[in-house]
């Protein structure tokens, strides 16, 4: 199958190197600009080892594809579709990595309702290098919409070999705000504080803003339908490996753009749909907010 990842970053790279080292055919679509430094062999490095795999690259989807992955930041969305430039029917599934929930809707609107395999990965890596990627300890997991089942089932085989635990799941709301519900509150505390989750978890400031927004959280995704246990949410953040960082935390980092609306964005807009607070969540989000203009002023 021929695959083009949209996004040349940590998850796209991921996923580019498990189909490429598969035999599959790879287009990693780069950043206008960058295609002359992008190496035609990218590597990645796991608890396993590390794996090379040779891939093409380009910087607009030009032809035809069976998949494409579209592996952006939420705050890159709009901007990277313009590299699209083929009609909807040439692509076979189009499947969205991104954070958050908003994005299938405008995505259907675009390439269309069956054609959108909504999914979510879960996972820590990052880009080290154009071409270079880094995968840390944290088990990765791909959960994918089942109307996919039939174009994606051989793919998804292929992933399961690279080590990759994937799964089609037949709720698409629940699939999205399973992962939301775990890293919105995780996001946010860590990018707020600047500490990794271990430090969150054991910091007698932070641990209850931490849970409180857990708590908010999944009272947003039951208010949408998709109810969830915030005790069992609560739970799952002392088994996350203690120096992780956040990618949000990051981006702030580095000066980017947090993505804010992606994250906690649903949450926010559910509680004043359904008039409950998120005290929390707001709060946090003011003070991200805070440390990323000082970050962009500095």
């Amino acid at each position: 199958m021929r695959h083009a990842i949209l996004g040349a970053g940590g998850v796209g790279g991921l996923i580019g190197i498990a189909l490429a080292t598969a035999g599959e055919a790879v287009t990693m679509v780069v950043r206008p600009g960058t295609l002359k430094d992008y190496p035609r062999e990218v590597s990645l490095q796991n608890s396993q080892g590390t794996f090379t795999a040779p891939v093409e690259a380009a910087e607009a989807i030009t032809k035809p594809y069976d998949v494409l992955w579209i592996a952006v930041k939420a705050t890159q969305l709009e901007a990277s579709l313009r590299s699209v430039a083929v009609k909807p029917e040439e692509l076979g599934a189009v499947v969205p990595l991104l954070n958050g929930i908003d994005h299938v809707a405008l995505l259907r609107a675009r390439f269309g309702q069956d054609r959108v395999v909504p999914a979510a990965i879960r996972v820590e890596t990052e880009r080290v290098a154009p071409g270079k990627f880094l995968v840390g300890s944290m088990a990765v997991r791909l959960n994918v919409s089942a109307i996919g089942e039939s174009r994606l089932g051989s793919t998804l085989e292929q992933l399961r070999k690279f080590g990759i635990k994937c799964q089609f799941d037949a709720d698409e709301k629940k699939l999205l705000w399973s992962k939301l519900v775990v890293l919105a509150p995780l996001a946010l505390t860590t990018t707020a504080s600047g500490l990794t989750v271990g430090e969150v978890c054991r910091a007698a400031e932070w641990r209850p803003r931490l849970d409180g927004a857990a708590r908010e959280a999944c009272a947003a995704s039951t208010a949408a339908g998709t109810p969830f246990d915030a005790n069992e949410i609560i739970a799952i953040f002392d088994k996350v490996p203690p120096d992780t960082r956040s990618s949000m935390q990051k981006d702030v980092a580095a000066g980017n753009p947090p993505e804010l609306d992606a994250i906690a964005g649903p949450i926010m807009r559910a509680a004043q749909e359904h008039g409950f607070g998120a005290l929390v969540t707001r709060e946090l989000v003011e003070m991200i907010r805070g440390k990323s203009t000082a970050s962009n002023q500095s």
